[in-house]
């Protein structure tokens, strides 16, 4: 699947269990209920750039597919993970979460579990 492109988050569910689930800071729990991101894909070969936009700041992660990476959490926090794809499907895996990334019609689904709480992020293409 073709996940190069900018994608804009429509719908999330369970965002603030998730956040919370993970350790995030009761600030970026906060500002999240409020923003909806734009996340930008780039990819080249077995090379993928994630840009995360929000009106306060953008975050960018590389990683390589099948390689540990260490990516920045929205609130400057550090973590390994490794990216490997699946079934036309994109699969991140940290010690933290798991986030499943797929394409259904129109739609960019994101499915990320933490412990218990599974949160489910929506997005179109821009």
């Amino acid at each position: 699947m073709d996940f190069s492109g900018t994608w804009k988050i429509y719908s999330e569910e369970n965002l603030e269990a998730f956040l919370r689930e993970i350790g995030a800071p009761e600030m970026i729990v906060k500002m999240r209920k409020e923003i909806k991101p734009v996340i930008v894909i780039e990819r080249n070969g077995k090379d993928i750039t994630f840009t995360m936009k929000t009106p306060t700041c953008t975050k960018v992660n590389s990683c390589s597919i099948g390689e540990e990476s260490e990516m920045t959490t929205l609130d400057g926090r550090k973590i390994k993970c490794t990216v490997r794809e699946e079934d036309g499907k994109l699969i991140t895996e940290s010690d933290k979460f798991t986030s499943v990334r797929e394409i259904q019609g129109d739609d960019m689904v994101e499915t990320i579990t933490a412990g218990s709480v599974t949160f489910i992020c929506r997005s179109r293409r821009a």
